[in-house]
């Protein structure tokens, strides 16, 4: 039972890795700020600002909506903050001119 004991407890610590990332929940205006919070902070420094930008921004993607809110609760429920982050990028990346090399 003793040369069990060590053996059984790396089983449990290889359970304990790193955390799964907060899912947003876009179910309700409390529930989708509280949600957006803790996976900003679960961003690096960098991708927070773009995050932000994406947060505030949703409301003009499509067809220019007047319930901007309601409209980021829809586009971002059920994703991560990395996936909001990937999300904005592409669409920086769309919109910007084509940039060709001299």
């Amino acid at each position: 039972m003793i040369r069990a004991a060590p053996l059984l407890l790396l089983s449990a610590l290889a359970g304990c890795g790193e955390a799964a990332p907060t899912v947003i929940d876009g179910s309700s205006p409390a529930a989708f700020a509280r949600t957006t919070g803790i996976a900003r902070n679960e961003l690096p420094y960098a991708d927070r600002l773009t995050f932000d930008e994406a947060l505030r921004t949703a409301g003009g993607r499509r067809f220019a909506r007047r319930d901007s809110d309601g409209l980021a609760r829809t586009s971002f429920d059920g994703l991560t903050a990395a996936e909001v982050v990937a999300e904005q990028r592409s669409h920086e990346e769309a919109a910007a001119p084509d940039q060709e090399e001299p």
